[in-house]
């Protein structure tokens, strides 16, 4: 049996862990709200932009009526032999499985896409480190390049989802913008973990480019949580303030909407052409930083998720140590009295 005073160092060490575990608990809850706060502030933009650019749409003639081929360069549809992989991951651990989930499912459209020429940009130390070893550093194919197809990193950004903003979305979306129009790729995806709320997320694969219906996702790949992950994330959330269900934006939707099915027509400042060539590129930035910005919190959801089931196992295994303690503090204390009744016995 174990000695009562080695159990009782296990005890106060799994106490001072269980301290720990519950303040990242709500360090992660605290940032989660935020997370949430400013998911919600930019949605309006987002709304709004996708309305006007559905609005000009109608108004515009985005394809050419002699070749039906389409005026902006984002539009255009090609063979998708060479690829743009954007994968999101955290740039911390004690997540869960959160990082391990998007890497699998990143290398399931890496495996689906064999054959054929693969970037891979990695956002996260995480998943910089899991695909450099995996698929090693290669350069960026320019236009007309007759390279055999590989698969290789192209790009990392690590340590940019703590100050997350949109200059950073927007700078990435700059530069995938200029290798699409030049045709040095033929399609950018983004892997990344969608976040509605705390009992509402999925893994998704994303497509960004080629843009072919203005306010509707493109999925290559979608995965739902299980029931069993919601039930631990409602678990989690009690107590935190954390909002368990997404924000109810249906009045704010259905503005967006009449603006962007409205028959009147609007007078712009600009042709309906040149604003729809401007307005485009901003929405393909706004899909990047909601993919970015989607991830964050949810990272922070799994965190404190992670932490919670940490903050519990250890109070069970202190309850068990306790046990343990009493159990062996017990045994001494008879075995004690039996030595003591032993001797009284053979000196009578």
């Amino acid at each position: 049996m174990a000695n009562i005073l080695d159990i009782r160092r296990r005890i106060r060490s799994v106490t001072n862990t269980r301290q720990i575990t519950k303040a990242m608990k709500m360090v992660s809850a605290a940032k989660l709200r935020r997370a949430q706060e400013r998911a919600l502030a930019a949605r309006p933009y987002a709304q709004m932009l996708t309305s006007v650019l559905k609005s000009l749409v109608s108004r515009a003639e985005i394809y050419d009526p002699e070749t039906n081929q389409p005026r902006h360069p984002l539009l255009a549809q090609r063979p998708g032999k060479n690829i743009l992989l954007l994968v999101v991951t955290g740039d911390k651990g004690l997540a869960g499985a959160f990082n391990t989930n998007i890497l699998k499912a990143a290398v399931r459209f890496l495996q689906s896409k064999s054959g054929k020429n693969v970037e891979i940009e990695a956002v996260g130390r995480k998943g910089r480190d899991f695909l450099r070893r995996r698929y090693p550093a290669v350069k960026a194919v320019t236009a007309g390049s007759t390279d055999a197809p590989r698969i290789g990193l192209v790009g990392e950004l690590i340590g940019v989802l703590n100050k997350l903003d949109y200059a950073l979305a927007s700078e990435i979306a700059q530069r995938i913008i200029e290798r699409y129009a030049k045709e040095e790729i033929d399609a950018v995806y983004i892997v990344y973990n969608e976040f509605k709320s705390v009992i509402s997320q999925r893994l998704v694969v994303e497509r960004v480019l080629p843009v072919e219906h203005i306010g509707q996702a493109e999925l290559a790949h979608a995965e739902p949580m299980t029931l069993q992950a919601k039930e631990r994330a409602l678990e989690a959330a009690k107590g935190t303030g954390v909002a368990l269900r997404p924000a109810d934006t249906r009045e704010a939707d259905a503005a967006a909407a009449r603006l962007a099915a409205a028959p009147v027509d609007y007078i712009y400042e600009q042709p309906p052409a040149s604003l729809f060539r401007s307005l485009l590129p901003k929405y393909v930035a706004i899909q990047v930083f909601r993919g970015l910005q989607e991830s964050v919190a949810a990272e922070h959801a799994a965190r404190m998720t992670a932490m919670d089931a940490a903050t519990n196992n250890a109070t069970d295994m202190i309850d068990s140590l306790t046990l343990a303690m009493n159990r062996a503090r017990q045994a001494k204390i008879t075995k004690e009295i039996i030595e003591i009744v032993s001797g009284a016995a053979a000196a009578s």
